[in-house]
């Protein structure tokens, strides 16, 4: 067992997906559980997902949890076009997997970060991959665990290149600015990795291909999955080259930040539209909680990404 524990905190999509897998074949910490939220599909359908997911790759004592269903400052919520053109109708690219067995946890989301910041502290990561809803509730709720909570390394956020939803503003922290905002100016110590990084991490069918090869039920769902983002982002333009390894991206990032360059800057996100940007009130403190990831090491993540997910794929 592994000294740090990790919790994924995921709208459970494509790329979440391989965010799992690779957050059960890393050595260097433990999933202990995962908190489903809204963002590329419904919180339900998220939850559905990482379970039957959990189910395929064997990992069956990895509980999942139910988050908020909207944003702090909204009452309801519905799946955007675009995310469903990106991810499919059901979150994993239109493959349907068998109901899973289990059933979603009790405790809320937001209980369960809780309980696990007290227990594990500084040896807690907490990966949310989607909107910051279910992290700003729970450091809301107990403000104790800000400064209990060790590492959170989010996929999210856009300092030094374009956003994907506006000029300035990235899908997951615009789905809730109000909870990402609480998040950046409380955490005892944030990493973003966003689209800085992470459009520089893609994968083709050349590696999908890899895990068919594996000729196992496994490797071939999840080829079937990321194919389909492949294709999407071909046929929308997003990108001809590949498509982007966002969230499991921050998972290496979690365990290994060796793999980014860090810029230390202590950041906000502005209400109005969404934007991650240093915060004005905390530029002259002279200890940073919030790096920006600039650069990767793309070959050098690849290459462990890819020795990950053939091994737990087999």
């Amino acid at each position: 067992m592994a000294t740090k524990k990790m919790i994924l905190d995921l709208d459970t999509g494509v790329d979440d997906a391989l965010a799992i897998a690779y957050a059960l074949a890393t050595p260097d910490a433990d999933l202990i559980g995962i908190a489903a939220s809204y963002g590329n599909t419904l919180v339900d359908t998220a939850a559905a997902n990482s379970l039957k997911l959990l189910e395929l790759l064997g990992a069956t004592d990895v509980p999942v949890y139910r988050g908020f269903s909207h944003s702090s400052t909204t009452d309801d919520f519905e799946t955007m076009q675009i995310s469903m053109d990106i991810h499919g109708n059901n979150g994993i690219g239109n493959v349907e997997l068998p109901d899973p067995t289990r059933s979603v946890e009790s405790t809320s989301a937001e209980d369960f970060i809780i309980q696990a910041a007290h227990e594990y502290q500084d040896d807690l990561i907490i990966v949310p991959t989607g909107p910051l809803t279910n992290l700003a509730a729970a450091m809301q709720k107990d403000p104790a665990i800000a400064d209990l909570i060790g590492n959170i390394t989010l996929m999210g956020g856009a300092l030094t290149v374009p956003g994907n939803v506006t000029p300035y503003t990235e899908a997951n922290i615009n789905q809730d600015p109000e909870a990402a905002d609480y998040v950046y100016r409380h955490a005892k110590h944030l990493v973003m990795v966003g689209l800085d990084v992470t459009l520089q991490t893609l994968l083709t069918k050349r590696e999908t291909k890899e895990w068919r090869d594996l000729g196992t039920e496994k490797g071939r769902v999840f080829a079937d999955i990321f194919d389909y983002y492949i294709d999407a982002y071909d046929r929308l333009d997003i990108n001809k080259h590949g498509a982007a390894l966002h969230d499991p991206l921050a998972v290496g990032v979690a365990v290994d930040p060796k793999l980014v360059t860090l810029l230390p800057i202590n950041m906000m996100v502005t209400h109005d539209d969404g934007r991650t940007i240093g915060d004005p009130e905390r530029a002259l403190d002279p200890i940073k909680t919030d790096f920006a990831a600039v650069q990767v090491d793309t070959a050098a993540y690849l290459e462990r990404f890819m020795n990950y997910t053939n091994n737990i794929l087999k």
